[in-house]
């Protein structure tokens, strides 16, 4: 008899107030709350990447990001992964560190290559 009434309440849908259920409640329009700039905290902007590129650029990596690039040239990712995690403080910034030094090694390989192929 459950699955019948389920099914009839299913079919026709309650509209009036309840005090249990799914549709428990009094029934009020939902409101859209307007546009709060703090709400943009920690967004990264155009210009604000495009400076951080060139600093970095610039000034080279940091010495723990020599080791771990390091370590990651002879294939040590575990080690690398512990020693990230230690210097940066939790294991998704070390994860995200890894890979950004993947991708670098990645970059400097190809230059290499760009260089170094016959003209």
């Amino acid at each position: 008899l459950y699955w019948l009434y389920k099914q009839i309440v299913t079919m026709v849908k309650v509209t009036y107030d309840l005090a249990v259920g799914l549709n428990k409640g009094h029934k009020v329009t939902k409101r859209t709350p307007r546009f709060r700039p703090a709400s943009n905290k920690g967004k990264l902007h155009k210009g604000t990447r495009f400076v951080r590129e060139i600093i970095k650029e610039i000034s080279g990596l940091a010495p723990y990001e020599k080791r771990a690039v390091e370590l990651l040239r002879v294939a040590r990712d575990k080690r690398c992964n512990k020693f990230l995690k230690h210097r940066l403080g939790t294991h998704r910034r070390a994860k995200k560190k890894r890979e950004d030094m993947n991708l670098y090694i990645q970059q400097q390989r190809k230059a290499q290559a760009a260089h170094s192929a016959p003209k």
